[in-house]
C-alpha cells in the first residue's frame, strides 16, 4: 500500500491534482483533490466522455453554478456528475475551500 501526497502538488498545480493513470498505473479509477482559494469562481466540473464522478465538499460550502442557477454544497455532502453534465464551482468564504472527486469509467452500455 502506497500513501500519496496530494495538498501540494494541488497547490503546485493550480488548484487541483489528478491521483490517477501516473500514480496508480490502472485506468479503472482516479479521484481530484481541489482547493478552492476565498472568492475564486468558475472552476470548470466536467468529468470525461465515458466518466462519472461524485463530487465532495470537504472543508466548506460550495457553490455549483448551473443553467438552472446555484446550488450549495455543504461539508460532507456530494453530488453524482454524469458525463454529459458539466458546470462552474465557487468559493464565496474567506477560508480556503477543499473538495475531492472521485471517478472512473461508466460502463459500456
Amino acid at each position: 500500500m502506497k500513501s500519496f501526497n496530494l495538498h501540494s502538488p494541488a497547490v503546485s498545480e493550480g488548484g487541483e491534482y489528478v491521483l490517477g493513470t501516473k500514480d496508480l498505473h490502472t485506468q479503472a479509477c482516479y479521484m481530484i483533490y481541489g482547493i478552492l482559494q476565498p472568492g475564486e469562481t468558475e472552476r470548470l466540473v466536467k468529468p470525461g466522455e465515458g466518466h462519472e464522478e461524485i463530487l465532495c465538499a470537504v472543508t466548506g460550502t460550495l457553490l455549483i453554478h448551473t443553467a438552472a442557477g446555484e446550488v450549495p454544497l455543504q461539508a460532507g455532502s456530494a453530488v453524482h456528475v454524469r458525463d454529459h453534465e458539466a458546470f462552474h464551482i465557487s468559493n464565496p468564504s474567506d477560508q480556503p475551500l477543499v473538495y475531492i472527486m472521485a471517478g472512473g469509467r461508466r460502463p459500456p452500455r
